[in-house]
């Protein structure tokens, strides 16, 4: 495998309406970001991936875009944004673009042409349909909505939607969209952005004659379909494959030898992809099948291609919440996530706020949430007659506000994200979590990733190094080997709220251990590492 600076990095994603507000609207800004740049730039990561900030009527946060050149007045104006581009560069970190490029907002220009009539030249722009036998052109479910498909009476047919109803889907298959999207994609190139993290990438291309499925509710036919990689394999030669970028797609619905035709090396399509075999299809923590995902997923990649490591974003419940102890063992907790994203293979990804161990958040009411798809789902179950706490109880622990609520800053009036009201509320535990109290305390979570992320540039085991799980049966612990080049790393880790031993196998050097890191303070290296007890959620890293 090839090294590229993009493998090293450690990516910081920004979710900038909920980061830091200067101007009282109870928005995040682009100014914000700025502000808070040196603070992102301690940490020591070196790519910063920003959220959606184009022009949007912002029904889904920004991923409704009306506008691709121009930003979102609620972020700031495109002076703002290339002002943050420079202090970004000037401080050496790299900043990726989100892109969405499977559907626009229903406000965009290029819908309104296309809804306007038939024979419109943009008509085919977008995905239309005819009913059958009176009603939806298919049984096809969207993520958002019970149909993918939204009758337009103006022009009596159905359009096609796989989010909100505000959110039509693009027609690939029609090349004036394709070279409309790679010319805005060098438009933004051009300014001098580092890459893209390209958002639900491998929608694009749609099941042929859009047949009815056997199974609706099993969306994954949404995604993978024929043709989408000669749309990338097009997309990286006439757009990406001339700079030097970074690309990564969000990818659902793949497995290791699918991820693999999307960012093999030889493949001429993507850098890297988020896969969600973790953060959709694994809901409570399951040690023995997160190590199984792991090893089929390096095992499928290894020498041709890199994966990413996330267990939480904008989309996913903040990890210590839903994988960890987000009470009794919370600090501790949040560095053992840490420390396994930061030693598997792959790119780590940090969310904001996950640098401080935010939590998840428990509002009182359906009506103190803003997430389109949990307040969608609420409805379409409360209509089907379930009892509505029940419905609002089950929604809980994945809503996608659970990750939204504003950074905590310090203990001041709401958080000292905003001196107005926050669009949405904040967690009310930033008394005690917050960035002035982990920034005073040598032992937080904030310095434990500094140290992450520091080992990491310095050492290529961590980015290039082999790996073998040592307990791949073990419920509660996982203990996995990292070896480059005559360097051979031990990483231990306790995922249980107990005491748990792990007795090594033979051939393991005791004489040459070496203690890298822990997540308790107190620790010391141990004469034998033979046998080891660790505390509940701890974490060591050693050298043998």
């Amino acid at each position: 495998m090839t090294k590229k600076w993009w493998k090293e990095a450690v990516v910081y994603q920004v979710y900038w309406r909920s980061f830091y507000d200067t101007n009282g609207d109870g928005y995040g800004d682009l100014e914000g970001v700025i502000e808070k740049l040196d603070y992102i730039k301690e940490l020591g990561v070196d790519v910063i991936w920003l959220n959606p900030c184009y022009e949007s009527p912002d029904f889904d946060n920004g991923y409704d875009i009306s506008n691709y050149t121009s930003i979102m007045e609620k972020a700031g104006n495109m002076e703002t944004w290339e002002r943050l581009l420079q202090a970004v560069h000037e401080r050496g970190m790299k900043l990726i673009m989100d892109l969405v490029v499977n559907h626009t907002s229903n406000q965009h220009p290029w819908f309104i042409e296309s809804s306007s009539s038939k024979n419109n030249p943009k008509r085919d722009w977008y995905i239309w349909k005819d009913s059958v036998d009176g009603k939806e052109p298919n049984n096809w479910r969207s993520y958002f909505t019970p149909s993918v498909w939204e009758y337009d009476e103006k022009t009596e047919q159905y359009y096609m939607h796989s989010f909100a109803v505000e959110q039509p889907d693009l027609n690939w298959e029609n090349e004036e969209v394709r070279h409309e999207i790679y010319k805005m994609m060098r438009f933004w190139l051009n300014k001098g952005i580092d890459g893209f993290r390209l958002d639900v990438i491998n929608l694009l291309a749609k099941l042929k004659g859009f047949p009815n499925v056997e199974n609706p509710t099993n969306i994954n036919y949404l995604g993978n379909n024929p043709g989408i990689h000669e749309y990338l394999q097009e997309m990286n030669r006439e757009v990406l494959q001339h700079y030097d970028i970074m690309t990564v797609g969000e990818i659902p619905f793949v497995t290791p030898e699918d991820g693999l035709l999307y960012v093999g090396e030889d493949r001429n399509e993507l850098h890297t992809l988020f896969h969600f075999e973790v953060a959709d299809d694994m809901p409570t923590w399951d040690m023995v099948r997160y190590k199984e995902i792991q090893t089929r997923w390096y095992e499928g990649l290894k020498g041709r291609g890199t994966n990413s490591q996330f267990m939480n974003n904008h989309d996913h419940t903040r990890q210590v919440t839903r994988y960890g102890n987000d009470q009794e063992y919370r600090v501790e907790s949040a560095k053992l996530l840490g420390a396994m994203l930061h030693t598997l293979p792959g790119i780590p990804y940090v969310f904001q706020g996950e640098e401080i161990g935010m939590t998840g958040v428990r509002f009182a009411s359906i009506d103190d949430y803003n997430d389109i798809a949990m307040k969608n789902k609420y409805k379409e179950e409360i209509e089907k007659g379930r009892d509505p706490q029940e419905v609002f109880e089950s929604l809980l622990l994945l809503s996608r506000d659970n990750s939204r609520t504003p950074i905590q800053w310090d203990d001041s009036e709401q958080a000292g994200f905003t001196a107005g009201t926050p669009w949405i509320k904040v967690n009310p535990n930033y008394k005690k979590i917050n960035v002035k109290e982990t920034l005073a305390d040598p032992n937080s979570v904030f310095y434990f990733y500094q140290k992450l992320i520091a080992l990491r540039k310095t050492n290529p085991v961590m980015i290039y190094g082999d790996y073998n799980d040592l307990s791949p049966d073990d419920e509660s612990l996982y203990v996995y080997t990292r070896s480059f080049e005559g360097t051979r790393w031990l990483i231990m880790l306790n995922h249980s709220d107990s005491k748990s031993e792990f007795v090594l196998p033979e051939g393991f050097n005791e004489e040459k251990k070496q203690l890298i890191l822990a997540n308790y303070k107190d620790v010391t290296s141990e004469k034998s590492i033979q046998k080891t007890i660790l505390l509940p959620h701890e974490a060591r890293i050693y050298q043998i």
